[in-house]
Formats: C-alpha cells, structure tokens, sequence
C-alpha cells in the first residue's frame, strides 16, 4: 500500500518528536500543522481526555480531507482530586508556560508527604479518517509528584513526576528511556499494534 500520511494535530514540537520516534519503524508519513496555511484553531472545550482527543482529530481530520492524529494528556494528582487533569497544559491560566504550570502544581502541593503526592499521569491517543473510521489508545503511568524540579530533559510535568517503577523523573531519563515507558508512549505503542493489525 501507499504510504501512510497522517496530520499531526498538534504544534508541540516535543509531542511530535515523541510520536515520530515512535513510529519510526513504520512506512508512515507525519505532517504538522506548520506544513499547512488556515487550519481551524480547535478549541479544546471536552470534559474528558478522550473528547478533546477526539474532537481535535476530527476536526482536523475534516478540514484536510486526511487522516489526522491527536492526543489529549493529563496529570492526575490524588490529593487534589483528579486535578489538574483535563487542564494539565493551561492549570496556570490559558496561555501559561511549562514552568508556570510545574510551579502551580508544587505551591498547592507545598508541606503535604509523600505518600498523599500520588499522581497518573494520562494519554488518549484518537485517529480519524476523514471515511469515519476511528482507533483510540490510551496509555498511563502511576508515579508520585516530588517536592523540587529533578531532571533537565523533556518538557511539561517531567521534573517533578517521579515514575514509582523508574526511581527518577522523567526529567532524567533520556528521550529512549521515557519512550520506553510513558504515558504518551504507551498510548502510542498501543495504537501502534492496532495500525498494524488494522491498516497495514
């Protein structure tokens, strides 16, 4: 068959590195939005991840006429009820930065222990054709919220999300290593095995 191009819907330059090392191995093609002029803004209004995973896939699925592929993520923290969640990538405010979400998330974490830092982190991984077929993954990983920024790799929540089964951050594992085991990644991976059984 032909090879496969799929419109990323994201312009998160670490988000698509992640997801193109992940298929790397496959005759697929990725575009972003920065290969295109006049995509619609998607506004992500869902309640849950799936919905705005969702959504943005179809929409961008629609305008192109191709297939396109989102993903929706969240930081579930136990002792704030499931916050921030749906909101992880705007918990400081719409247009907040990284450090401006991680340094929210450890003031109103500020003197609580250990064992009450519990947190998952997790990805819903949706692919749209532009023919209604759809295929959602979802991947996830138990950890714990740290005190302090460890770590000065990826991006986002990384310093601060311990991985229990790791003993370090994602902050200090290389790309490979976090690739191996995260959230986004075993998203990806699952939706990996469901392409290949179903598309190729």
């Amino acid at each position: 068959m032909a090879k496969l191009k799929i419109v990323l819907a994201t312009r998160n330059r670490d988000k698509i590195k992640e997801i193109k090392n992940v298929f790397k191995d496959m005759d697929i093609e990725f575009l972003t939005l920065d290969d295109f002029k006049g995509f619609p803004e998607v506004i992500e209004d869902g309640k849950t991840l799936l919905e705005n995973a969702l959504k943005k896939a179809r929409e961008i699925s629609k305008f192109f006429n191709m297939p396109a592929l989102s993903d929706d993520t969240g930081l579930e923290v136990e002792y704030l009820g499931g916050a921030p969640g749906v909101y992880s990538a705007r918990y400081a405010g719409e247009n907040a930065t990284y450090e401006d979400n991680v340094n929210k998330l450890l003031k109103e974490l500020e003197g609580v222990e250990w064992d009450k830092r519990k947190a998952v982190f997790k990805t819903i991984v949706a692919l749209v054709f532009p023919d209604g077929r759809e295929f959602v993954a979802e991947g996830a990983n138990e950890g714990h919220i740290t005190t302090e920024k460890i770590g000065t790799e990826g991006f986002g929540y990384d310093p601060i999300f311990y991985v229990d089964e790791k003993g370090k951050t994602y902050a200090e594992m290389s790309l490979e290593e976090k690739n191996s085991i995260s959230h986004r990644a075993r998203a990806l991976i699952n939706l990996k095995k469901i392409i290949e059984s179903e598309l190729f």
